[in-house]
């Protein structure tokens, strides 16, 4: 299996270190109140929807007016692109918005990603599998507007569970190259905070039927899965958790040190690694599935 750059391949998930541990997690709650104070800043500017940009005739565009409706079918109206022209979807965790992506979304874009898209799915939305299909739906508008096959996610939290269901469940796969989460409940949490008010939050508890249907086969599943955790999340219990565990998906489990749940979209060694992870240039096709562990400080 190809190791994420500048990340050394564990075979195992590591224990957590006894004595530094204590230190270790004084400091990442320091973080997270210091990232807690710059997101709720943040948050009444990712209130609204993210507008789409207008479409620009040009020899790279194919004119909206002359496309057929509906998503894009048969050979792609573009020819191969690099992975700068493939669009990223960026997709928030629960009771958030868009404006937690906005250092990722600034590391990305000048490292030459062109196409970055955010979706505000809404609070009240009550299960999973909608929120999904709303997902779905959205993939589908960017890939007729930017003319591309494929897009990226990376999904925080809930929103990486939410592209996870979209990709297994509802054919995804044939839209999202990769998949990379921060901190998603894969295997569900035992610590999900108001779970007995909101029925998309118990949806994230371990042995949910939601959390049982994404273990059943996938066979044939196309996408790429990248998955960060960190030993000091304590939203997600046990923390391994946040490790995709499947045996028809080809995933990659990146351990992250020192920051907890609420750093890991803005801390700038995991956008790093999320921008290697999304340059790979792995086949998507031809390969055997394969599950990995990677640390990255």
């Amino acid at each position: 299996m190809k190791v994420l750059p500048f990340l050394s391949l564990r075979p195992h998930l590591p224990r957590l270190p006894g004595p530094r541990l204590s230190t270790a997690l004084l400091g990442a709650t320091v973080l997270e109140l210091v990232v807690l104070t710059g997101h709720l800043a943040a948050y009444p500017f990712g209130l609204t929807q993210e507008r789409a940009p207008q479409q620009r005739t040009s020899q790279h565009y194919v004119p909206q007016q002359r496309r057929a409706p509906g998503p894009p079918t048969g050979r792609p109206t573009l020819p191969s692109s690099p992975a700068a022209e493939r669009p990223v979807v960026l997709l928030h965790g629960f009771i958030d918005n868009r404006s937690v992506f906005v250092l990722l979304r600034r590391a990305l874009a000048r490292h030459g990603r062109r196409h970055l898209a955010s979706l505000n799915y809404s609070p009240l939305t009550r299960d999973l599998r909608t929120a999904a299909e709303l997902l779905g739906r959205h993939v589908e508008e960017i890939c007729a507007r930017t003319g591309q096959r494929e897009v990226d996610i990376v999904g925080h939290s809930l929103g990486g569970l939410i592209a996870r269901y979209y990709v297994q469940r509802l054919g995804g796969d044939r839209r999202v190259r990769t998949l990379v989460t921060l901190g998603t409940p894969h295997g569900g949490t035992a610590v999900a905070p108001g779970a007995g008010l909101h029925p998309i939050v118990r949806q994230m508890r371990g042995g949910s039927p939601l959390i049982e249907e994404l273990r059943l086969p996938a066979p044939g599943c196309r996408t790429r899965f990248v998955s960060f955790w960190s030993e000091l999340d304590q939203v997600m219990v046990p923390t391994a958790t946040a490790c995709v565990d499947h045996p028809d998906l080809d995933a990659v489990n990146v351990r992250v040190t020192g920051i907890g749940h609420l750093a890991l979209p803005v801390h700038p060694a995991v956008a790093a690694a999320v921008r290697e992870a999304l340059e790979s240039p792995e086949a998507r096709e031809g390969t055997a599935p394969s599950t990995g562990t990677s640390s990255v400080a």
